[in-house]
């Protein structure tokens, strides 16, 4: 039975025959009182396919996720047992595993599921998880450093017991001296004893994780890297103890020992896990980076004294000391003083942002000149710093498209690994030379050792953790990692006017009043209409009545019309203020002469709004804006790749005259909130791939319906919740910063994947024997462990490349 919650009004009969008409789904029950439903299903397929067709349906299943630590997960084909365990369990719509942050995270459409049942399924899977939430970020880094402590104490007892047997053997091929020295010292049977007596202990101390994780694997029929790495040493070692103890039992031929392969093997991948575990760390600085913003104390002032207290004690409304030099230590606003803020790394701006009484200030950005007093308006996790951190977590955490490919090959990728290997052996036996039972080891054993699908498991997820972190050090915040394919792969962006390509400052520059009404009532009732807008327009009539000292009524029922205008009551008569469309919608007839003047002013780059009162016209309000200083460069930047257009809710003159100031070409103006979205849509059905970059309100809609939505961060807070990428800064330059960063990183993500395919692709056939025919040549085991350590480490240090992507290449 599985239990769902709906977010909106439920159309019980239209839900109840979608489900009824899908095939495994039976006695569908609607429940009225919490708008819920219950059906039967039979798997967990059939659950996610109710999922889509509601969704596809235009209802809104409550779907909730939960993400889990996930012990032992060390490979990349840990991901797809993980995730196939979870996505067995009735009612889960999704579940991904993430081999970097070693995380899971599942997201489910049955209400009766508890993380428990989630636990136990991961534990089946032969993992041990815990609820995200219930694990500290500092338990989190202290894991990751007791990992590179523990690989690093593995690999120094592995060198100290692996080298002096590859010494003994290896040493005695290279130089004559040494093979002489053995052979009158001790002999060949002692020097193999010697070397029984260190690979068993290394075997079973440093190595011993290896066989314990890659038994187990094989015994659940899951076979992983730990088991490609167990059977390769393994071989070699009981082949070895085999020549060295019962050397009757093989041809004479056959008797030679690979301890040193074995050894070796252990050796040179416990160094690799080492190396990738420090590149781990180094690829995951972004966000100890951000959290090292955050302040430790704060120093409140109560009763006319200071004290120091612990961040963590702050409360909303509580008055801060901040000195010169010092960091802030929460969101809030300052009350007495003024001075100039370094928010460079949370909006990537370079220079110092000037601020006085009534500015907000940012916990974590840095107090350069004056000392100030603020009241603090946000403390913990509802902090900018804090949900930033998160959002960068979750970015990291997503799945890319391009990396279930990687996946779905690391599903099967060890077990056809495991089949080469023994058809290698098999082969080398049936038409090898009379030495063909050690040559089919070494080569079976050089095919399990040099496949490595960790490669391929770490060649998205890591650059899309570098990537991101980068990015949001430069004021970019990505809220979804697929977004960064998404923004990479655009042909065609679209831009809104006010407040994005232009300061979305305007002044009002005039006031031309008509019907014998005077320009200060004119203000004064659009100013109170306008008291509870937060457009740009607005804002400019509200500060210029303020600053005539001019006394604004209060208004009642007002009523904003997204991307029209706004209407309220004042005084006891009825005020609208919109364009031109907003009148003709609500019945407002603009004479001849007041349309041609409106129109004059357009021409010219100004900004127009009519006023009406009780259903006439009554005036003209003139705004005057100005393009960004950056919008011309970005513009014509943005243009080497990509069609640019302007969409706006603004008159053909004004839009026509900033968009030539910015370098745009192509105009589509007077547009609604919902006509912004449908012309996006237009766009997409045209093959265009669209990213749209908007700050208000009445961009909401065209934010979601772009491929990829970029919302100003100094813009309203529904832009920003709709978008696929937030600015934090207003500079236009974030745009190139944002739409180069996901360029860098899908290429790096490809440049991974080709290495890792190739790899596997070109090596594991000369592992084989392929070009003994040719050459007479066997690639050692050795040479095929140490390639595998590398794979992974190559995959990492590339990703870790990102990192050095800087703002001023960015304007190049």
């Amino acid at each position: 039975m599985v239990e769902v919650s709906f977010s909106d009004a439920i159309h019980r009969g239209q839900i109840k025959h979608l489900l009824s008409t899908l095939p495994g789904i039976s006695k569908v029950k609607l429940l009225k009182k919490d708008r819920k439903v219950l059906f039967l299903s039979r798997s967990a397929e059939e659950v996610r396919r109710a999922a889509n067709a509601l969704s596809k349906n235009g209802f809104s299943p409550i779907i909730r996720h939960l993400t889990f630590v996930v012990e032992s997960m060390n490979c990349a084909s840990c991901i797809g047992r993980i995730e196939h365990s979870l996505l067995n369990i009735h009612g889960v719509i999704e579940a991904e595993a993430n081999l970097l942050d070693r995380t899971a995270t599942v997201r489910f459409m049955d209400l009766t599921l508890t993380p428990s049942i989630f636990v136990d399924a991961i534990k089946k899977a032969g993992y041990s998880a815990e609820i995200h939430e219930n694990v500290s970020r500092q338990a989190r880094l202290n894991s990751y450093d007791a990992d590179v402590q523990q690989t690093r104490r593995q690999a120094a007892w592995a060198a100290v017991l692996g080298l002096p047997v590859v010494i003994l053997e290896m040493g005695q091929h290279v130089s004559p001296t040494l093979h002489i020295f053995v052979q009158t010292s001790i002999g060949d049977q002692n020097s193999w004893l010697v070397q029984l007596a260190l690979s068993a202990i290394l075997l079973v101390g440093p190595g011993r994780h290896f066989f314990s994780k890659g038994v187990a694997a094989m015994a659940r029929l899951a076979p992983d890297t730990n088991t490609l790495v167990a059977i390769g040493a393994g071989a070699a070692f009981l082949y070895s103890t085999l020549a060295t103890l019962l050397p009757n039992l093989l041809p004479t031929a056959a008797r030679q020992v690979y301890f040193e392969a074995a050894t070796a093997i252990i050796l040179l991948i416990l160094i690799g896990r080492w190396m990738e575990a420090k590149a781990k760390g180094q690829a995951g600085t972004a966000i100890e980076s951000l959290m090292g913003l955050q302040v430790r104390t704060a120093r409140r002032l109560k009763d006319g004294k200071s004290e120091d207290i612990l961040i963590d004690n702050l409360q909303i409304g509580d008055q801060v000391l901040v000195r010169p030099g010092e960091r802030i230590p929460t969101d809030g606003i300052i009350i007495e003083g003024m001075s100039a803020v370094d928010e460079s790394m949370l909006t990537g701006e370079p220079f110092p942002v000037d601020k006085q009484v009534d500015d907000s200030v940012t916990g974590g950005t840095l107090n350069q000149l004056g000392g100030f007093k603020m009241r603090v308006l946000r403390v913990g996790e509802a902090t900018t710093l804090a949900q930033i951190v998160r959002s960068v977590e979750r970015a990291q955490a997503t799945k890319l498209p391009v990396q279930r490919l990687a996946d779905r090959v690391t599903n099967w990728f060890v077990p056809v690994v495991i089949l080469v290997a023994l058809a290698t052996v098999g082969i080398w036996l049936a038409v090898g030379s009379s030495n063909s039972l050690t040559q089919a080891l070494v080569a079976g054993v050089s095919v399990l050792i040099i496949a490595c699908p960790c490669a391929m498991g770490l060649a998205t997820p890591v650059s899309v953790l570098v990537g991101i972190g980068r990015a949001a050090e430069m004021g970019v915040l990505f809220r979804g990692g697929d977004a960064l394919q998404r923004l990479a792969d655009i042909n065609l962006m679209a831009f809104d006017k006010t407040g994005t390509i232009t300061t979305g400052q305007p002044k009002l520059s005039d006031i031309i009043p008509t019907g014998g009404h005077s320009r200060t009532k004119l203000l004064k009732y659009v100013a109170a209409v306008e008291e509870l807008s937060e457009h740009s327009l607005a804002a400019s009539v509200r500060y210029t009545a303020e600053h005539k000292n001019l006394e604004i009524p209060l208004a009642r029922e007002f009523n904003a019309m997204p991307g029209l205008g706004a209407a309220a009551m004042v005084e006891n008569q009825s005020v609208l203020a919109g364009n031109l469309r907003c009148m003709t919608i609500n019945g407002v007839h603009i004479d001849a002469p007041e349309q041609a003047e409106s129109n004059r002013l357009a021409a010219l780059g100004r900004t127009t709004i009519f006023v009406s009162i009780d259903g006439k016209c009554a005036g003209i309000l003139v705004f005057e804006d100005s393009i960004k200083a950056s919008s011309n460069e970005v513009i014509t930047e943005l243009q080497r790749k990509a069609e640019i257009v302007l969409i706006t809710g603004d008159g053909h003159g004004a839009a026509k005259t900033m968009a030539a100031r910015a370098g745009i070409g192509t105009i589509h103006a007077e547009l609604g909130p919902q006509d912004k979205a449908d012309k996006i849509s237009e766009f997409i059905a045209a093959g265009k791939r669209v990213a749209f970059v908007g700050d208000g309100v009445n961009d909401s809609a065209a934010l979601a319906a772009a491929d990829v939505g970029l919302a100003i961060g100094t813009g309203s807070d529904i832009a920003i919740e709709t978008a696929d990428v937030v600015l934090m800064s207003d500079d236009l330059w974030a745009v190139v910063s944002a739409r180069y960063m996901a360029s860098a990183t899908m290429r790096n993500i490809k440049q991974n994947l080709v290495w890792a395919f190739s790899y596997n692709i070109a090596l594991i056939p000369i592992a084989a024997g392929a070009l003994y025919p040719f050459l007479g040549w066997q690639l050692s085991p050795i040479l095929a462990a140490a390639a595998m350590a590398f794979s992974s480490v190559s995959v990492l240090l590339n990703a870790i490349r990102l990192k050095g992507v800087g703002s001023a290449a960015l304007q190049q």
